[in-house]
């Protein structure tokens, strides 16, 4: 077969596999888009308060491992320098993961009221359209 005889066939088939769905009240399965302002709230809550406790609680050991690591390290251990390690690698992911809570509490508070914005506003502009087509 030819290039031109497979090209003709692949567009003769792309042709009868097009179809457009236009209007459509809601996808099969119902909405595509729900926003439960109170599980989303829980949510953020929740990070608000893992985000308050990490910081708080997750430095509690750092000063015991950093005398702990520099006792090893003076007495000629190789784990006081390894045990140093784990503490500075513990207080970058901790960090890491308090700054993720804190986006995580910060993001979802904004959606909540972007949302609640963006219903006001369609709802001003579906209700300003309906006036004005009863001006005309």
């Amino acid at each position: 077969m030819s290039f031109d005889e497979e090209w003709s066939a692949a567009r003769a088939t792309a042709a009868t596999n097009v179809s457009l769905r236009l209007n459509q009240a809601s996808p099969p399965g119902g909405a595509d888009l729900a926003l439960d302002q109170d599980h989303i709230g829980a949510v953020g809550s929740e990070a608000h308060r893992l985000h308050a406790r990490l910081q708080a609680d997750g430095k509690h050991a750092a000063t015991a491992t950093a005398e702990a690591a520099g006792a090893l390290t003076r007495e000629g251990f190789a784990s006081g320098a390894a045990l140093s390690k784990v503490g500075t690698r513990w207080e970058s992911q901790l960090k890491t993961l308090v700054a993720a809570c804190a986006q995580i509490s910060n993001g979802l508070n904004y959606s909540l009221s972007s949302h609640g914005k963006d219903e006001q506003q369609l709802y001003a502009a579906f209700t300003t359209s309906k006036i004005d087509e009863y001006l005309k």
